[in-house]
C-alpha cells in the first residue's frame, strides 16, 4: 500500500525538559502527547489511533493510553529502538489509508539521565532467549564500542580520520547555540573534539551524544482534517524500513540499514537525494552520521567523511543543513531513543518554524532519517520523507 500523500503532520512537539527527576515516564508521555495536541490545535478526544514503543512504560500502548484516557480504534507497539518513531508515521499513514484511524498520536518519553544510566558504556543486557547472547554477551559489548568498531573499519576501509568526523559534532554545535533547550549550546572546534576524552578508540566524548530525560509527540491525520487545521500543510511522500542483521557475524560493518530504507522512501517519494533541501540525520556517535549520509545518497560510498568536513553540514554555509536543534549530539537524545526528534525538528523546518538563524530558506522538501539497535550488530532503519504544500 503506498502512503503517498496520505497522510499529514499536523502536530509536533519536543518536551523541554532534560532532567526530570520530578517526573514519572507516564507523565513525560502524558505532557508530550497534550503539546503536540495543542500544536495541531485537536483534544484528547479526536485521537482514535496511538502508537508507542519500548520506551513507554508498563503494558506499552495500553497502559500509556489507559492513564491518557483515550478511546482507540487502532493501536501499535512496533519497537526497532531509536527509528521506531519514524516507522510508527509510516505505519500511521498506512492505518489511515486503511481506514483503521483518522488521528494518530504517537509518543516517546523516558528518564536516563536521573536514573543515572550508563547507556554508552555499559555492557548490553540478553536474555537467554535472544539467539545472539551466547556470542556476544561475554564479551562485554557496549554501544559505544560497537559503534567505534563501526569507526576503525570505516577509517581501515576508506581512510576517514577523526577530524573529518569531528566536523559532524561541529556542525551540530553551531545550531546547537540557538536552541534555548539544548544541552550543549557551546560551539566547539575541530580541535577541541579531538582533544576531549578517549572513551573508546576512536571516539572522543564529544564524538558521543548526550545522555537525557524528555520526550516528544507527534499527531498524523487524513487529509481533511489537516485541512481543516490552521497549521501549514505537511505531506508524508515517502517512507522506507529495513532492518540489518548480524549475518552470524559475516557483516560489513561500514553500512546500515539505511542503504534500503533509503532507497525505499526515495523511491515511493519520486524525489533525489540532490533535491533534499533538510535532513534530520540519528546522530548517536559521529560515525553514525557519517555511514547514514552515504547509504542515503547524499555521497558515494566512503566518501561520507569528506562530504560532512568543513562546515558542509550547517544551515546557510553547507550543501546540507542537517540537525538545526543540535541533535543528539548536542540538544537531547530522550529514552535513549533519538527519531522522535529527527521528525520534529524536519516538521519545523518544513513549517518554516526553526530557529531564525538555522532556518533554511524556503524549505519545502525535508527528510528525516532514524536508527535503532546497534550498527555493530543488528538494527532497525528507518527514513521519511517530507513536503510541505
Amino acid at each position: 500500500m503506498t502512503i503517498k500523500g496520505r497522510a499529514f503532520i499536523v502536530g509536533a512537539y519536543e518536551h523541554p525538559t532534560r532532567k526530570a527527576p520530578d517526573k514519572s515516564v507516564m507523565q513525560l508521555h502524558a505532557e508530550a502527547a497534550r503539546g503536540a495536541l495543542e500544536d495541531a490545535g485537536l483534544g484528547k478526544d479526536d485521537v482514535d489511533g496511538y502508537f508507542c514503543a519500548g520506551d513507554a512504560p508498563g503494558m506499552g500502548p495500553l497502559s500509556v493510553a489507559d492513564y491518557m484516557n483515550l478511546r482507540l480504534r487502532h493501536m501499535d507497539s512496533t519497537d526497532t529502538g531509536g527509528s521506531s518513531y519514524l516507522v510508527h508515521v509510516a505505519h500511521a499513514a498506512e492505518a489511515i489509508a486503511a481506514g483503521k484511524c483518522n488521528v494518530a498520536l504517537i509518543t516517546l518519553a523516558g528518564r536516563p539521565r536521573s536514573e543515572g544510566m550508563a547507556t554508552g558504556t555499559a555492557a548490553r543486557q540478553g536474555s537467554p532467549g535472544q539467539p545472539e547472547v551466547g556470542f556476544e554477551f561475554p564479551y562485554g559489548l557496549t554501544v559505544a564500542n560497537g559503534y567505534a568498531m563501526a569507526a576503525m573499519r570505516h577509517m581501515h576501509e576508506f581512510g576517514t580520520t577523526s577530524e573529518q568526523l569531528a566536523w559532524v559534532k561541529v556542525a551540530a554545535s553551531h545550531h546547537a547555540q540557538h536552541n534555548p533547550n539544548a544541552m550543549l549550546r557551546e560551539v566547539v572546534t575541530v580541535e577541541q573534539v579531538l582533544a576531549s576524552p578517549m572513551v573508546t578508540t576512536p571516539l572522543h566524548r564529544l564524538d558521543c551524544c548526550v545522555i537525557s530525560d524528555g520526550g516528544g509527540a507527534l499527531v498524523v491525520t487524513r487529509e481533511e482534517i489537516a485541512r481543516s487545521l490552521k497549521r501549514p500543510l505537511v505531506r508524508l511522500i515517502g517512507a522506507g524500513e529495513s532492518p540489518k542483521f548480524s549475518g552470524g557475524g559475516f557483516m560489513d560493518l561500514t553500512y546500515t540499514g539505511a542503504r534500503f530504507s533509503g532507497a525505499a522512501a526515495f523511491a515511493e517519494a519520486g524525489v533525489k537525494p540532490a533535491d533534499i533541501q533538510y535532513a534530520s540525520i540519528y546522530d548517536s556517535f559521529t560515525i553514525t552520521v557519517v555511514i547514514q549520509i552515504e547509504d542515503l545518497g547524499f555521497c558515494e560510498k566512503g566518501r561520507g567523511g569528506a562530504f560532512v568536513a568543513d562546515g558542509n553540514l550547517i544551515s546557510g554555509v553547507g550543501r546540507l543543513p542537517f540537525n538545526t536543534d543540535g541533535g543528539g549530539l548536542c540538544n537531547n537524545h530522550p529514552a535513549n531513543r533519538g527519531g522522535m526528534t529527527k521528525v520534529i525538528e524536519a516538521v519545523r523546518q518544513l513549517r518554516g518554524e526553526a530557529h531564525p538563524k538555522v532556518q533554511v530558506p524556503g524549505c519545502t522538501l525535508a527528510l528525516a532519517h532514524g536508527t535503532g539497535g546497534l550498527i555493530a550488530t543488528r538494527h532497525g532503519s528507518a527514513t521519511l520523507i517530507m513536503e510541505r504544500i
